[in-house]
């Protein structure tokens, strides 16, 4: 229930899914015929809108153009709903009678006779679809989820609360998380029972934790985390609707294709609330799923990172070894050396961000360089008096006021003024941002990484700021890499340091007042529509311009998701963090940026930690940030993975993390998880022998286990989980699967995935390659292995070319090598 689901479970389920899909596809039919009809009629009122004369005074043309603006807006809320018009259903509990059955979507919809057809999802008869649990259904029999693509129902996810409510037709038709769930209920022992009552209530307390602090839900593979932590963010949506409507969810997810199944899961959180993002595009303007080296990840999450920050963007705040020297159309200005620092030191003194403080250092610099102007001209005017008086034409000249040698020659309107025309002059302008230049955070995250002598110097200050935690020379080499390298996750979280450090640049700030400027107009022209028309005109019950157009903001074409998702200092209503167990230090820093009350979900499972710079416990992440507003809920039973597969994993996990608990699995059945011996290799942990050498073992066994695999689950999926370094020698062995974690890789039959491309993912079959080069990867490798064995639901094949892990020692041995190589090895 936490990972994508890839079902081929037999024929009967298929064609109940089939035939219900085509049921809901004739009725998402009729609503988007409905939904052309009203377009049209709106198109034509607009049209009439526009075209209607300018008689009538003032007044008149006021109302007219508000009718217009209305019925665009109106055009455009039916515009923006074209994408998941309708996304669920609930079938209500009938006391007896028939059920009830209402659909759910972005808008509310009537036919010609004035039924409800389609319930806006705001409504209170909407209610149900985000409020019922297990524990409280809310009166619903049923709630079912649909995925459109464009008009088309793609699939259907159900989730029953009274099995007993439906029809035995419904029943053989569900599908997803409700078909499992129901198998469990109809188990013949009271133990099934106890397990599902056990999971509904593990469930339900996460769905319904307060909004205040930090909700962390501790679960292994299988125990439902993800959908769980997801029906929470509808239930918050619904329960905290000014709270969050307003600011929006932010959700942050480990890759693109997990990114893409929490869209089919749960499309219910509405795309105008909801930001959906990896850890990769959480700056605006960066899309990177590029990962860096285990080692350098570790460093580039590290905390120390935000003070080597700190103490790069300092260093391009300098003062001369010497005075400030400029020529400005043949005359010498200086300032001196101690008077720089002063501006300097006086400029850092304000706390400022960096490209904010830099207009007090700018506008002092340009004063005293006007004033050495003026001292330069008097002195010049002083030195022509000298000159006419031996020549005996200072009277002449007009020159005689200068024989005071205390008055002034130039007021302070000629020195602001020689301010101005200074800073249009190239040559001050260079000097001035050659000791406080304007940056931009790519500028210094990319001049630090790809510049020995800046990291050095940085590394260097931050052992200063923070009592010698700075970063050695090895751990500095690490960091280094070519000027035009393309950025990575790694990078993220340091560009968003340094936007903090920086402050708003010159474009950021011209962004802004143009905002400023079509927000005042905005609201001047809302204010002509209360005068003239009134709040009851409008359909609105506002108290002002201000509201009336916040109002209208909202209906507008741009979301709240668009907006937020642009801007890089939105503050989310709540964030939720799957795979949370990620996320380094660094990249902690940039989400809490971004949800000011700190009001999180954090999903993961600390088992399964595989980044460098990941959490090794919940309070070493988060504790720092919320205090004592941290709570944890373990979920401990796993109703999607085998027992006889969770028994290798609780043997690799029983090796790398003893201290952690392994969740219940409470199928069984299936056939036995195998270790397939194919090639020949060396020791365990060794690099696999080249193709050519090794007498064509993977590459000629590894398609024929893949094909029986796919064969035995039927219609399912299946994942070939590899070595990042033998990524591409394994993918070349499968030319038709697909090769990455891109969201196709959910439409393949077969994916070649890495493990960390597959964490937060489950498919039918698994075949795992090489999992003693798994191990030796990095230190994070035994947790790797655990990742890749529990993305299994029905088969799990893991091949290997040297000896077998001990670890792995319960999966049931075959050997495919020639009988010749096998004597060879026993000799």
């Amino acid at each position: 229930m936490d990972e994508v689901q890839h079902s081929g479970r037999g024929g009967e389920r298929e064609d109940g899914r089939a035939a219900a899909i085509r049921a809901e596809q004739g009725y998402v039919d009729r609503l988007y015929a409905r939904l052309d009809v009203l377009r049209g009629r709106t198109s034509e009122t607009l049209s009439a809108a526009l075209g209607r004369g300018g008689g009538g005074g003032y007044a008149a043309r006021t109302e007219r153009e508000a009718q217009a603006e209305e019925t665009a807006r109106h055009m455009t809320r039916l515009n923006a709903v074209e994408n998941g018009l309708c996304f669920g259903r609930i079938d209500l509990d009938g006391d007896g009678s028939a059920s009830e059955t209402l659909y759910i979507g972005r808008i509310g919809l009537r036919d010609e006779d004035h039924e409800p057809i389609l319930i806006d999802w705001r409504a209170p008869a909407a209610r149900p679809f985000y409020t019922a649990s297990p524990t409280f259904p809310d009166g619903l029999v049923r709630r079912r989820h649909l995925h459109l693509r464009d008009r088309t129902v793609v699939d259907i996810d159900d989730e029953v609360f009274d099995l007993d409510g439906l029809t035995e037709d419904d029943r053989r038709g569900l599908v997803g998380e409700a078909a499992l769930l129901a198998a469990l209920n109809q188990g013949r022992t009271g133990r099934m029972g106890d397990i599902v009552a056990t999971i509904q209530a593990e469930q339900d307390r996460v769905i319904r934790a307060g909004l205040p602090g930090a909700l962390v839900v501790q679960g292994g593979p299988g125990t439902g985390k993800t959908v769980a932590a997801l029906h929470r963010a509808a239930y918050l949506l619904y329960t905290h609707r000014r709270t969050l409507e307003r600011r929006g969810v932010l959700v942050v997810g480990p890759n693109p294709t997990f990114l893409r199944y929490i869209g089919r899961v749960l499309p219910s959180l509405g795309e105008t609330d909801v930001v959906v993002q990896t850890v990769g595009q959480l700056y605006p303007g960066v899309a990177t799923a590029d990962e860096d080296a285990p080692a350098t990840t570790a460093v580039k999450g590290s905390l120390r990172m935000a003070a080597v920050l700190e103490a790069a963007v300092a260093d391009r705040q300098r003062v001369p070894e010497e005075d400030l020297v400029v020529e400005v159309e043949g005359s010498e200005l200086r300032v001196s050396h101690d008077m720089c620092r002063h501006l300097r030191d006086r400029a850092r003194e304000l706390g400022l961000a960096h490209n904010q403080a830099r207009k007090l250092f700018v506008n002092e610099m340009l004063w005293e360089l006007a004033r050495a102007q003026d001292e330069w001209l008097e002195k010049s005017l002083r030195d022509a008096e000298a000159l006419l008086e031996e020549a005996g034409q200072a009277d002449q000249a007009g020159l005689s006021e200068l024989e005071d040698p205390d008055t002034r020659l130039r007021s302070e309107e000629d020195t602001e003024y020689a301010r101005e025309q200074l800073w249009a002059d190239p040559a001050v302008r260079a000097a001035v941002d050659g000791l406080w230049p304007p940056l931009t955070p790519r500028q210094v995250v990319g001049d630090l990484l790809s510049d020995p002598d800046r990291l050095a110097s940085a590394a260097a200050g931050a052992e200063q700021l923070s009592a010698g935690q700075g970063l050695t020379e090895d751990e500095r080499r690490l960091l280094l890499r070519p000027a035009d390298a393309p950025w990575t996750m790694g990078d993220v979280p340091l560009l968003d340091e340094a936007a903090e450090l920086l402050g708003a640049d010159s474009e950021e700030r011209a962004r802004e007042r143009e905002a400023r400027q079509q927000r005042q107009e905005a609201e001047r022209k809302a204010q002509d529509v209360l005068e003239y028309i009134g709040t009851y005109e409008t359909g609105m019950m506002v108290d002002s311009a201000a509201e009336l157009t916040d109002r209208q903001e909202e209906t507008s074409a741009l979301t709240t998701a668009d907006r937020a998702a642009a801007d890089r200092t939105w503050a989310y209503g709540h964030v939720i963090v799957d795979e949370a167990q990620e996320l380094s230090e660094m990249a902690w820093r940039t989400v809490m940026r971004r949800v000011p009350a700190k009001s999180l979900t954090v999903v993961g499972d600390l088992a399964q930690t595989g980044s460098a710079a990941g959490a090794r416990s919940w309070e070493e992440a988060l504790g720092r940030y919320v205090g004592g507003r941290l709570h944890e809920e373990r979920l401990l039973v796993n109703y999607r993975t085998p027992a006889e597969i969770m028994a290798v994993a609780a043997d690799v996990l029983a090796r790398i993390a003893p201290e952690l608990e392994v969740p219940e699995s409470v199928r069984e059945g299936g056939d036995a998880p195998r270790a397939v011996r194919v090639g020949g290799g060396g020791a365990v942990g060794e690099a696999a022998p080249e193709p050519e050498k090794a007498g064509g073992g993977l590459a000629e066994r590894l398609p024929e286990l893949v094909s029986a695999d796919l064969a035995a689950i039927g219609e399912g999926r299946l994942a070939v989980i590899t070595p990042a370094t033998r990524h591409a020698e394994v993918a070349a062995t499968l030319p038709d699967a697909a090769a990455g974690a891109d969201p196709s890789a959910l439409d393949s039959p077969v994916a070649v995935l890495t493990p960390t491309q597959s964490k937060g993912l489950e498919f039918d079959a698994v075949v795992i390659v090489d999992p003693a080069c798994i191990l030796a990867a990095s230190a994070s490798g035994g947790r790797d292995l655990y990742v890749a064995i529990t993305r299994a639901t029905r088969r799990l094949t893991v091949v290997h070319e040297g000896p077998l892990p001990d670890m792995l020692a319960r999966l049931r041995a075959e050997d495919a090598r020639p009988e010749a190589e096998k004597e060879r090895e026993h000799a």
